[in-house]
Formats: C-alpha cells, sequence, structure tokens
C-alpha cells in the first residue's frame, strides 16, 4: 500500500500547514490538502473535524491565520470567494445558492450576465449556451429552460448548480455534501455529472458523510480529524473499515500536530 505515494503530475489545488482559530477553538492545526486535474479528490471526516473550515478557507469565506494555498502551481492569497473563483475555483454549497424565480441560464450567468446594446441582458444568448453545455455534461431538464428553479427537483436543481460551476470553473470544483437529501435515481445522476466533470479535466474536491459514495468515485480520499489530515488514500487502498478508523483515531499515516 502507498497511502504516502506523491503523483507525478502538479495539483490544482493545495493548502500547505494551514491554521485557523476561532477565539479560543483551533479548526485547522497546520491542515494540508491536494486536488488533482482529472481527480476526484474526497475530503472526509467527523463533523467538527474541519473539513468545512478548510473548505471555507479554500473559498476564500475565511482567511487563514497562517499556511500557504497554492492553485495552478501558484502561491496565491484567497480573502474573498470572488478572488477564489478570479483563480478559477468554484464552490458549491448545500444551499446551492440558486435563485428561485429564476430560470437555468439566468442562474448559470447570474452575476456573469451577457448583454447586447451595452446594457440589455442577451437571454437568448444565455439560454442557448446553458442548453448546448448542460447536452454536453449530460445534464436533463424536464422542464422548459425558461421555467424557473422553484419548480424543479432537488435533484435536478443540484444538478444545475453543479454545471453551473463546471461552466465557470478553470481548475477546480469544490462540492459540499451534493448528494445530501436526494433519493436513489437523483443521487446516481449527480454522481455521474460528477465524474463527467472529472472526465473533463477539472480537479473536485468532494465532501461527503457518505462513504459508499466516496469509494465509488473517488480517486483519492484525504481524512480529517482534529484540524488536520490524518490519512490519505489512492483509490483502492482503503475500504470503509479504514476508513472510519481513520476517522476515529484508530488508524493514521499522518502525524497531527498538538
Amino acid at each position: 500500500m502507498s497511502t504516502t505515494n506523491e503523483p507525478s503530475g502538479a495539483p490544482a489545488l493545495e493548502a500547505r500547514d494551514i491554521t485557523k482559530t476561532f477565539g479560543h477553538v483551533r479548526a485547522l492545526r497546520g491542515a494540508s490538502f491536494q486536488a488533482f486535474p482529472g481527480e476526484v479528490t474526497a475530503l472526509i471526516g467527523d463533523n467538527g473535524a474541519g473539513k468545512s473550515t478548510l473548505i471555507k478557507v479554500l473559498s476564500g469565506v475565511h482567511s487563514p491565520d497562517a499556511g500557504t494555498i497554492i492553485v495552478g502551481g501558484k502561491e496565491v492569497q484567497i480573502t474573498h470567494p470572488r478572488e477564489a473563483a478570479a483563480l478559477g475555483l468554484e464552490t458549491v454549497y448545500q444551499d446551492l445558492a440558486l435563485a428561485p424565480d429564476l430560470d437555468a441560464p439566468a442562474n448559470v450567468f447570474l452575476g456573469r450576465e451577457l448583454t447586447r446594446f451595452r446594457w440589455l441582458h442577451d437571454t437568448r444568448k444565455m439560454r442557448n449556451i446553458t442548453e448546448t453545455r448542460f447536452k454536453e455534461l449530460g445534464v436533463g431538464l424536464v422542464q422548459d429552460m425558461r421555467v424557473p428553479v422553484a419548480a424543479f427537483s432537488g435533484g435536478q436543481k443540484q444538478s444545475v448548480a453543479i454545471a453551473r460551476a463546471a461552466m465557470w470553473a478553470e481548475h477546480v470544483i469544490i462540492m459540499d455534501e451534493p448528494t445530501a437529501a436526494l433519493g436513489v435515481v437523483q443521487t446516481a445522476n449527480v454522481l455521474r455529472l460528477i465524474k463527467t466533470i472529472r472526465d473533463r479535466g477539472l480537479a473536485v474536491v468532494l465532501i461527503s458523510h457518505n462513504l459508499r459514495e466516496v469509494l465509488e468515485v473517488a480517486d483519492r480520499i484525504e481524512v480529517m480529524r482534529l484540524g488536520a489530515r490524518v490519512a490519505r488514500f489512492r483509490r483502492g487502498e482503503a475500504d470503509a473499515e479504514r476508513l472510519i478508523a481513520a476517522m476515529t483515531g484508530s488508524y493514521a499515516t499522518e502525524a497531527v500536530t498538538a
């Protein structure tokens, strides 16, 4: 087993020794993380392990107290989500951040609207681009593109949010529990979309508590505990039992700073 072997390619996204404290709580204790182009990297850990804090640091919601973030081989400072987006990082949060009264194309281009005559939204062009990109990604919507997303199922809303991120991401898409509260068919559709995005060359970061889904789609798995990475695995190197052992502290490949 080679849980500590480094890949030959450079990471699309890397965090090194990230620390973050809220008051007297040390949420991150030298956390490190890597995600590679054309792969799904799952970030797992029990509640309070530091996953959400690390993702918020990487996406610009929180600024780290110390540590280094590298995107596309360059050290960067990310202090706002707009800066993360400008660097080619897109995040799909659990709340999806969709405008329910707008249709799918309007949500895809929200804040990035195409215009004609300098001020008028080019609705037709945005709809045509959205339809083309959705077909390329295999996103099928039962509803007409002009129907507000409030009428969509949970799985369709999730697909719109993920497809929007895929359209704008240059390097990395971070997905926070993308299958939470979805049914079996909807979950299968979302997992298929994740694989499609991976196969198009983007790095996908998947945060999930569902170990079965993690083992199905992840090329790499990084385990966090007590605010730091404690283990990492390549595909086929771990089963659910070993992942649980790493999450609970009875197995580790990396030391945690006290």
